[in-house]
């Protein structure tokens, strides 16, 4: 595959992580805060730095940069990373390791967008209880 670094043993088998790549898009969340240089970030996954260099020109994560270009991983940059790994370690190529992480995010957010939808759908029952119930007062106040 060439993906993984055997000097390092492979990849340390994390949990997996959604596809969301922790680019600067959200500041305000410290799971998103690029912090780690590309070389404590490939020590901490188990990998080279080679590796995450490939996985960004592939498409499967945007590091954080620095002014002067520096790149800068996150900690949800490090879990995308390990669930590379562990798609990697069960036999995908990156071109299937890219869909799988773009289809668990897709998942993910249609998931979020049914619980939105599934609350908004309650307050509506709601509602028409109530509506049904004044109905009943103002029809037995009429009769």
């Amino acid at each position: 595959m060439g993906a993984t670094d055997s000097s390092s043993g492979g990849h340390d088998g994390g949990l997996g992580a959604a596809a969301s790549d922790g680019g600067s898009g959200s500041t305000g969340d410290r799971d998103a805060l690029g912090v780690y240089a590309i070389s404590v970030a490939a020590e901490l996954v188990g990998t080279g730095q080679q590796n995450l260099r490939l996985y960004e020109r592939k498409g499967l994560l945007t590091p954080e940069r620095t002014d002067g270009g520096t790149r800068r991983y996150s900690e949800r940059n490090l879990a995308t990373l390990r669930r590379i790994g562990v798609l990697l370690d069960e036999g995908l190529n990156l071109a299937g390791v890219k869909l799988v992480l773009e289809l668990e995010a897709e998942n993910q957010g249609l998931t979020e967008d049914n619980r939105g939808l599934a609350q908004d759908n309650e307050g509506l029952r709601e509602d028409n209880r109530g509506l049904r119930r004044d109905l009943k007062r103002a029809r037995g106040k009429a009769g």
